[in-house]
């Protein structure tokens, strides 16, 4: 089973630009079907996303890690139009958080979204 979740950071900052759960389920769905935008290494990938009613040029950047097919963490999301890139300091953070993440157990996994930390979301799947 595909798990797909984000951070609790990701999720107010997602709230706040109104970005919709479905928009992030076809990032991954496209995600599995090869079209990533960057292999930024250490399982973390940089994958752009439309703006509601908008497309995908002025929309947003999110860098999340993932383990094809398996486990998906929305870690960090910006507007484009902020700014182009995350920073090497940044992109360290990211992985290492991603990793963490990545490689919980399913209890520990199951005690991350108890507490918060992270949220799963729950895409259509095409059958």
């Amino acid at each position: 089973m595909t798990h797909i979740l984000k951070r609790k950071d990701f999720a107010r900052w997602q709230a706040g630009e109104k970005l919709p759960d479905a928009a992030l389920c076809k990032a991954v769905k496209e995600m599995e079907n090869g079209l990533i935008d960057a292999d930024l290494d250490g399982f973390l990938y940089k994958k752009r996303v439309a703006r509601p009613g908008g497309g995908k040029s002025g929309g947003y950047r999110t860098l999340l890690s993932a383990r094809m097919g398996d486990r998906y963490v929305f870690l960090h999301g910006f507007p484009k139009s902020d700014k182009a890139n995350i920073t090497q300091d940044e992109k360290r953070a990211l992985q290492f958080a991603g990793k963490v993440f990545l490689e919980l157990s399913g209890q520990a996994l199951s005690q991350a979204l108890k507490s918060g930390v992270l949220v799963e979301m729950h895409c259509e799947q095409d059958h």
